[in-house]
């Protein structure tokens, strides 16, 4: 199966300029989606994770579903305001501005094999802010899991103290 065909570039969005990859036509495809999860499984198993961490909202797609076929818990990472106990925030840089990142402060034990999951690895930040708010449970290991990289963008860069696996590179 080839993962790219089934994921449509929508040309400048959000803005101009941008090449949007909408995985929706990825989910819409029953057979598509079952192999995708299949191979991000075998990846994930690689690091025999504990915990599995997934960044709102696309990395939830892939992250509920590594957690329950790996029979691990699920911690979400969310935009500020949106849980609704103590967090840790992380702040990062976006082209246009800034964004917040949360965690909550009980969001898992210290010392445990995480892996962390996001749809789409760009320019890092996003990641790097997940990374920083998972450290503050003092991982044992982590692992870094997207269903497709940016590779122009260079976010690998900023996260290559880590193990980064990638389905898809453009």
């Amino acid at each position: 199966m080839n993962i790219k065909e089934k994921i449509r570039v929508v040309p400048d969005f959000p803005t101009p300029g941008i090449q949007f990859y909408d995985i929706t036509t990825l989910l819409n495809d029953a057979e598509a989606y079952r192999g995708t999860m299949d191979t991000m499984v075998e990846l994930a198993r690689k690091s025999d994770p504990e915990i599995v961490v997934a960044l709102e909202s696309r990395g939830f797609f892939f992250g509920t579903v590594l957690a329950y076929q790996l029979g691990v818990p699920f911690v979400p990472v969310r935009k500020k305001g949106k849980l609704p106990y103590k967090t840790y925030q992380e702040t990062y840089q976006l082209e246009y501005g800034t964004a917040t990142l949360e965690i909550h402060t009980d969001a898992m034990p210290e010392g445990k094999r995480v892996l962390i999951v996001d749809d789409v690895l760009a320019t890092g930040g996003s990641m790097s802010a997940a990374v920083s708010l998972v450290n503050h449970f003092h991982p044992a290991s982590i692992h870094l899991l997207f269903l497709m990289e940016l590779e122009a963008l260079k976010g690998r860069k900023k996260l290559n103290k880590y193990q980064i696996d990638s389905l898809l590179t453009v």
